[in-house]
Order: structure tokens, then sequence, then C-alpha cells
């Protein structure tokens, strides 16, 4: 095990560098989202809408346009239990309304991936394979987090979040406050302090790490608009430093 994980932390390593001839974007993101069995159906469309909402909105599109390569890659996948984890939509370069809404109509025609328990370990994990699989080069790399509930499945995600700081990722959380009558959500024991702290503990990290919360579903679209404009405006600001060294 220790030796498969240090084998993808070089390869995100090595992405990370990049090749003469890879196209560079100002951020690679991964869109990691939560389908285990505490979001029902209604919860999970919500989600789906939230996301295909937040990619096409204009302060989205005005903050890709103003980076230095005016770029970004994206690739959303869905996970769950230990062992349930599938890619959505694959690495894919946005630069525009075109591209932003040819993401958006995938995510809202794919169906659902899983019904089960929840490893955010597993989803960091496999979040990093992602990583080090894509054809592009990005400036900035950033595992985008999305969840109502606590690590209950495969190895702890202090773990899993270590290895990805170690690889030069950053990991952001968005909390879901799921407060809704879902017989699903008893699977989770909330955690001391509630889901937002376990998620600053346990699951963000690296540079400009940071997490959002939002107290249900509802209100899921306009957090993510808002996440996306500051990672994605984070990530503009790295680059013109690093341009200016």
């Amino acid at each position: 095990m220790k030796t498969t994980a240090a084998i993808i932390t070089l390869l995100v390593w090595l992405a990370g560098i990049g090749v003469a001839r890879a196209e560079t974007v100002d951020l690679l993101l991964v869109l990691a989202a939560d389908v285990s069995r505490s979001i029902d159906d209604g919860e999970f469309n919500l989600q789906r809408k939230g996301y295909a909402t937040a990619m096409t909105d204009p302060r989205v599109l005005r903050a890709i346009a103003g980076g230095r390569n005016h770029a970004i890659a994206v690739t959303f996948i869905e996970w769950s239990g230990a062992a349930d984890q599938n890619v959505v939509i694959d690495w894919t370069v946005v630069r525009d309304e075109e591209g932003a809404g040819g993401i958006a109509a995938t995510m809202l025609a794919a169906p659902r991936s899983f019904l089960g328990r929840t490893s955010i370990s597993a989803a960091i994990d496999y979040s990093l394979e992602r990583i080090a699989a894509t054809p592009v080069h990005g400036e900035k790399r950033i595992i985008d987090v999305s969840g109502d509930g606590t690590n209950n499945s495969g190895r702890p995600v202090t773990e899993a979040r270590d290895q990805a700081i170690a690889a030069g990722v950053t990991v952001n959380g968005l909390a879901i406050i799921n407060t809704q009558a879902n017989p699903g959500y008893a699977f989770h024991t909330q955690p001391p302090g509630g889901l937002p702290k376990y998620y600053e503990e346990n699951v963000i990290g690296g540079p400009g790490a940071f997490l959002l919360q939002v107290e249900n579903f509802d209100t899921f679209a306009e957090a993510m608009t808002r996440k996306l404009v500051t990672e994605i405006a984070r990530a503009n600001a790295t680059s013109e430093h690093a341009a200016v060294r």
C-alpha cells in the first residue's frame, strides 16, 4: 500500500512538471461529489444541477478568462464507498461558455454512479490518480471535495489528505449540513463540533486550502459558484506570481 501511494505521489508530482508539448492551463480541478446513501435522489439532483449551474455562471467564466492561460481543466467524479469512484466527465479544458456548457450538459444527463458508504479518503486517493493521468499541464492543482458526512469507509482520511499535500495538491472542501429528514443520514455519526470542523481538521489542506459550508442542497449552486470563483482567482494569482519570479 505504501509503495502504491509513493508511486501515485511521484506521478502527480511529474504531472505538475508537465512536458513541453502539453497544453498548459491555470488550474487542474477535480470536482469530487459525494453520492453516498445519505444523499437521497432529490438532494442528488440538486447537487448535480448545482455543479452544472456553477460551471456556466458568468462569474466563473470571467474568472477563467482572467487567468494567464485563460483556461482551466476540469474532471468531475462521483464517489461513495472505498471501492466506489467513477469518472462522470474526464479531463476537459474550459476556456469559454461553450466548453462550460458542454460539461454542464453531460453532468445533467449522466446517471447516478453509486449509493453506498462514505469514503472521503478513497475519493482523495482516486482524485490524485486522475491528476497523475491528466494530459494537461496545470500550474495549480486542486481537489474539490463536497460531502455531507464523515469518513466511514477506507483508510483514515488524514492519510489521504497528507499524501495529496505531499504531492503539491490542495484539497478544498464544501461541507453540506444535511438536516433534512433523510433516513440515510443516520449512517453518519456526527463529529464533535459539527461537520465543518471535521472537514477543517481532517479533509482540507495544502497551499491556500479553504472550506465553505451550506445548510442544505437548495443553496448548493450558489456556494459552489463562489467556491469555483475563489479557487480560480487564487490559481490566477499564483500563476501571475510565478511569472513575475
